[in-house]
């Protein structure tokens, strides 16, 4: 078996290091890692193919990061929560073809800036617009929030409804949006309706928002978490270019961070 200095040691660490300010032991890292249920990371607005920017290594770089986290600490899948391209279609396969670089799964939402059309997006992707799955009794509900034309849109109300209620019985359910719902800042946009609907779904755990790079923590709403992971591409937004960690414990709490993409900050229960 590997002992525990080999494997700290593999994962460039000493036997004591800094998380969020402050040391902790080896002993402590490990014990908390055993707590882990389930790990998955966000990363949204990658804008591939925004002009007078470095696109191709924006992307390689959220490639390589997330492999390496994965090798030091095993992510079951990871969200790419909309801006996948910047505009013109004919980047949508090659974005494709550079996230497909991911060791792990993935899935995807669309933003405002991917212009493509519903076919367009599900001949690519092999998955509809909306979607949704099950991962180790937790459920997973990606809405389509803008369109081909770029709109700012609430998703479906009548689908949302009928995945909140087939995730009912569902240890939590989590949502992601590329545009967010409450008009917290400017580009969002006001769903009273569809807010009105999450407080009735005592399991949503949290709503995960791309779309505006400059935001990177959280959010309350009426008892609800939303979350925002700034951006790993693009020309504006906070000054590093990350990624967001969930870490969903086997007693149900659940721990969030943001890689930048390199070093843990702004670590938060929910």
């Amino acid at each position: 078996m590997t002992s525990r200095r080999s494997f700290l040691r593999s994962l460039g660490v000493s036997s004591a290091f800094l998380l969020n300010g402050g040391a902790i032991s080896a002993a402590e890292y490990l014990a908390g890692r055993s707590k882990v249920k389930f790990r998955f990371v966000v990363a949204s607005d990658g804008h591939y193919g925004q002009p007078n920017t470095d696109f191709d290594g924006f992307h390689d770089t959220l490639i390589r990061k997330v492999n390496a986290f994965n090798q030091q600490q095993k992510v079951d899948f990871a969200v790419i929560n909309g801006d996948l391209f910047h505009d013109k279609t004919e980047l949508l396969p090659k974005v494709k073809q550079k996230l497909d670089g991911l060791a792990i799964p993935y899935y995807v939402t669309r933003g405002n800036h991917d212009h493509v059309s519903d076919e367009g997006w599900a001949e690519v992707w092999k998955m509809p617009l909306n979607h949704s799955f099950i991962h180790k009794n937790n459920a997973f509900i990606l809405g389509d929030t803008s369109n081909i034309k770029g709109e700012y849109l609430m998703p479906n109300l009548s689908w949302m409804r009928t995945e909140l209620d087939k995730a009912k019985s569902q240890k939590n359910t989590f949502i992601f949006l590329h545009i967010p719902q409450i008009p917290w800042v400017e580009h969002c946009i006001d769903s009273p309706e569809l807010i009105k609907l999450f407080a009735e779904y005592p399991n949503i755990r949290a709503v995960f928002h791309g779309h505006i790079h400059s935001l990177d923590g959280i959010k309350k709403h009426q008892g609800i978490t939303y979350l925002f992971d700034a951006h790993f591409g693009g020309n504006w937004g906070t000054e590093y270019r990350g990624f967001r960690v969930v870490e969903v414990m086997k007693d149900n709490t659940i721990l969030t961070y943001m890689m930048n993409p390199e070093v843990r900050i702004g670590e938060e229960r929910i």
